[in-house]
């Protein structure tokens, strides 16, 4: 009994310097000055509707013993020896309106206990149940402990094979002078890694953090290590881009998102961002100047260091389900060359496929479209049509030009001449070809031949029958 009596003034202490802080918090502020801690000593107070010296005392109590100096005094509450005879009865039923509506307040509990006959007016005080209630663990502070618990966290995975799951995130890298006139420029870090054995399958810092960036990443893996299952990704407009659900839809790739404020469910990949700023430590160290010279660095760092250093992560999955482990543990590497689970390697040309990026073009009345600024060469037959266009955004200058009727073909930049002013550049289709006589004339000629031919037959055997009847 003593430990239970003990434990509910421990909770109660708690509670009471927790909501004292809160009030006091805004004069935490060492910088302030008498006359400005006064006003505020008074805003505070007119705010909780308290008075100025309960505030004074509660500031002053703070400066003096910290959080413990907030707590109330270590006496035993008050009337526990005058509690309703059906006390436990009503602790049931305020717990129970607690789980119901979380922020109900315990005046508000009262009242409906109240209100439905249970407890007459003023029986139970308000301090009383509220005791009860943390003892049972359905205290103010223990239900926002709860609630954020929900929000930000989930229970912890680990998929049994290699290449079922990829994590996939950014990271801001160092800033280097790679801009114009040495200007700093702030690099990123795109990184994929498998969920069960903590292989980085592909990691590279970019000096941008646009769509295309996530995209190389995981073409990389594709191209490097094969097909996976799925992909675990927060809701960074890079992770919810079109172009790369299309590419990896066309793979059987599925892509799942992490709830709003779930940080921990993406535990593996923040975990190995830790060791990302160890060694970016040592990049400033290093006094690395050039993405290039970053990047063979890093690569470095994890096929050396991370890669082969003994994973605490893979040693907790296994303990976890009691399979024994070496004592010296298990490194990404190890993990993931030793698994059973085969690698489904793709065809270069199918997963380039998957990736290219497709838009939709007019043909002007010179048989060109425009891309990025330039303009490109298609066919006369296409003239006022829309057309599809692909492309590699690795190499953007070879496009593919397709539509129906017509089988896809390449497309040529268009050169333009160093007299545009007065020869306008056409495409070579619809250049004017140097005749080596008229055609037209040349029919009518032939023609006219062919009649006088005819006549000449004509006359001929006209002579012939003639004769023939005279001679009859």
């Amino acid at each position: 009994m003593n430990a239970v009596r003990n434990l509910i003034i421990e909770h109660w202490q708690e509670d009471a310097a927790l909501d004292r802080f809160r009030m006091i918090a805004p004069l935490a502020d060492e910088s302030l000055d008498p006359a400005k801690r006064i006003r505020l000593r008074h805003e505070i107070a007119a705010q909780n509707g308290l008075s100025y010296k309960t505030i004074k005392r509660y500031d002053d109590a703070y400066r003096s013993g910290g959080f413990e100096g907030l707590k109330p005094a270590n006496r035993s509450p008050r009337n526990q020896d005058s509690l309703p005879e059906n006390f436990e009865e009503l602790l049931q039923e305020a717990v129970q309106l607690r789980r119901e509506v979380p922020s109900r307040s315990v005046d508000q509990i009262i009242t409906i206990l109240e209100l439905e006959g249970r407890v007459p007016p003023g029986e139970l005080k308000r301090s009383t149940l509220q005791r009860h209630l943390y003892a049972r663990g359905f205290g103010r502070t223990h239900l926002e402990i709860y609630r954020e618990a929900r929000e930000s966290s989930s229970k912890r995975f680990c998929k049994p094979h290699r290449m079922m799951l990829l994590q996939g995130d950014i990271k801001y890298g160092p800033l280097l002078p790679i801009g114009e006139n040495g200007k700093k420029v702030q690099t990123y870090l795109s990184s994929a890694i498998d969920d069960h054995s903590r292989m980085v399958l592909a990691s590279r810092f970019y000096d941008n953090q646009e769509e295309l960036v996530v995209e190389d990443t995981f073409r990389n893996v594709i191209l490097k290590y094969g097909a996976f299952d799925s992909c675990y990704f927060d809701r960074g407009t890079q992770y919810i881009a079109k172009q790369l659900k299309l590419s990896l839809g066309k793979l059987s790739i599925r892509i799942r998102h992490a709830p709003p404020k779930s940080g921990k469910s993406k535990g593996k990949i923040e975990k190995f961002h830790q060791v990302v700023d160890d060694f970016m430590a040592e990049a400033k160290a290093a006094k690395i100047r050039t993405l290039e010279d970053l990047n063979r660095s890093w690569e470095l760092f994890l096929n050396e260091y991370y890669h082969r250093k003994p994973h605490n992560g893979i040693r907790e999955y296994y303990e976890s389900r009691s399979v024994p482990v070496p004592k010296e543990g298990i490194t990404p590497e190890q993990e993931f060359n030793r698994d059973t689970r085969p690698l489904k390697f793709l065809d270069a040309g199918v997963v380039g496929e998957a990736f290219l990026h497709h838009e939709k073009r007019k043909v002007d009345k010179g048989a060109c479209i425009s891309f990025q600024g330039k303009r490109y060469e298609t066919k006369a037959s296409l003239i006022g049509a829309d057309v599809e266009i692909s492309y590699d955004p690795a190499s953007p200058e070879v496009i593919t030009v397709s539509h129906p009727g017509i089988a896809p073909f390449t497309a040529h930049p268009l050169l333009i001449s160093g007299y545009c002013d007065q020869k306008p550049a056409l495409p070579a289709s619809m250049l004017a070809a140097e005749p080596e006589s008229s055609r037209f004339l040349d029919a009518l000629k032939k023609g006219h031949e062919e009649a006088a031919r005819r006549r000449a037959d004509a006359i001929s055997f006209g002579g012939y029958r003639k004769g023939v009847s005279a001679d009859v």
